[in-house]
């Protein structure tokens, strides 16, 4: 017995818009399906429509790709470029008379499907030169050839996810495999690449399922396997209804844009359809490690922001620090932010255990960190405004005199501000809200001890003292 097949699988774009969603997923279906199985995971840009493919179009796919960390094997595959291959194969069609030229006009075969229409026929279109005599040919004309279609019996697609469809052949017509101008369609296409390139699965969206009946007869025609077929649901809305840009049907870059951490959108993207148990949170080698076609499920997946970034931040919590460092650089850079100094990269470091508890974005995490990658003086926003307005200039002075004589550790820090609250007769959040305010100008940060400790007695002084002259001139 043979030794099967190794899994090959592939992610064939079109490159006439950004790498969408809906996209991305199914990508990472097929990345995750290859090596889990150990195969190859290919990539093909679908560009024979040369009015609307552009080369910065493939460029956002290959950056989408990457930055979702889905590396493909060998070189990306131009489908325009085997245009010769494609017209050979439905030459070799015509010889072996499993195609014919069909030189019935626009004109004429609009006026048969009207006809049929009036007639309440299938408008389906059956061309007269299927089985005319060639030497009736009228010399010159153009054509556009055909595939013949089987009339009789049924098409047969057994689906990984959607089980056995069937369809009526009378329902198929003979689809064209060349236009008159002698380029490929995408229906043959598709099928000579998938061919040529060793295709085992194709895993795509289900609204290309009836493609799929209408590709195995080409696959049947020329004695080829047929691949394995797996056609996914669609993502809807949180609302039901199918997804548009309103519901984040964006571009992957606008979601690397917005902050969100790419082991973070492999995760989500992957439960987008897939299951695994009861499992929501998990990285991306428990996915590849139980990644199966059965456990896709065939309604459609609803997206949702606010799951997405719930398990954003799961992921930023579980993240080693300095990997979320180097995200953060990646996040400034795509921006157009200069990178950070030594300094500030050091401190921003030393603080991201506590940066990361209660962020779920990077720019989340930014704002966390702001303390740091800011320079003072601070101009406080309105909440820490109206903490200031709760503590005199007096006390901020009282409080720097104790902090001057403090060994600077969080904990003494802590014990410090605590015996000068209780001095105050004030509880320790009286004091520690405007301090907070004092040194980074907002009132949600990591701990202000942490803080303090991080940034050093010289900085966390001059900056308390930025905010107790502030007090002065506003008074």
């Amino acid at each position: 017995m043979p030794a099967p097949k190794p899994v090959v699988t592939r992610f064939a774009p079109s490159p006439t818009g950004y790498l969408h969603i809906g996209g991305a997923r199914t990508a990472l279906f097929n990345w995750l399906y290859a090596r889990h199985m150990g195969g190859r995971f290919l990539l093909r840009i679908e560009d024979t429509d040369r009015a609307r493919s552009t080369p910065e179009a493939t460029a956002a796919i290959f950056e989408g790709l990457r930055w979702l960390g889905l590396d493909w094997d060998g070189e990306p595959v131009s489908q325009f470029e085997r245009a010769g291959r494609h017209a050979e194969v439905a030459a070799e069609m015509l010889a072996a008379g499993k195609a014919y030229r069909c030189y019935a006009t626009p004109e004429e075969i609009a006026a048969f499907r009207e006809a049929a229409k009036a007639e309440g026929r299938p408008p389906l279109f059956l061309s007269p030169w299927r089985d005319a005599d060639p030497a009736s040919a009228p010399e010159g004309a153009p054509f556009a050839v055909r595939l013949k279609a089987p009339r009789e019996g049924v098409t047969v697609v057994r689906d990984e996810v959607q089980g056995e469809v069937t369809w009526r052949n009378e329902t198929l017509d003979d689809l064209i495999l060349l236009r008159s101008d002698g380029t490929p369609t995408y229906m043959l296409a598709v099928v000579v690449d998938d061919h040529d390139m060793g295709v085992t699965h194709v895993i795509r969206g289900d609204d290309h399922l009836t493609n799929t009946a209408r590709q195995t007869l080409i696959y049947q025609a020329m004695g080829w396997d047929v691949p394995v077929f797996a056609h996914i649901p669609l993502i809807h809305g949180p609302d039901g209804k199918k997804l548009s840009k309103r519901h984040g049907a964006l571009g992957v870059e606008a979601y690397r844009e917005m902050g969100y951490l790419p082991e973070a959108m492999r995760n989500y993207l992957a439960r987008l359809g897939w299951s695994h148990g009861d499992e929501e949170f998990f990285t991306t080698p428990q996915a590849v490690e139980w990644f199966d076609l059965p456990q896709i499920g065939k309604s459609p997946a609803r997206f949702d922001f606010a799951k997405l970034e719930n398990l954003c931040g799961q992921h930023i919590r579980a993240s080693e620090d300095d990997v979320l460092l180097a995200h953060i650089e990646d996040y400034l850079a795509a921006h157009g932010h200069a990178p950070l100094p030594d300094r500030v990269r050091a401190q921003v470091l030393r603080a991201m255990p506590g940066l990361k508890e209660r962020a779920k974005t990077i720019p989340q995490l930014l704002e966390m960190a702001r303390f740091a990658t800011e320079s003072r003086p601070f101009e406080p926003d309105a909440a820490a405004r109206k903490a200031l307005a709760n503590v005199s200039q007096r006390m901020l002075i009282d409080l720097t005199s104790r902090l001057q004589h403090a060994s600077w550790t969080a904990s003494e820090l802590e014990g410090v501000v605590r015996e000068f609250a209780q001095a105050e007769s004030l509880g320790l959040g009286k004091i520690a809200q405007p301090l907070r305010a004092a040194l980074t100008g907002r009132t949600v940060s990591p701990s202000v001890f942490d803080m303090m400790e991080i940034l050093g007695k010289e900085e966390s002084l001059a900056r308390i003292e930025d905010c107790a002259e502030a007090l002065t001139t506003n008074s």
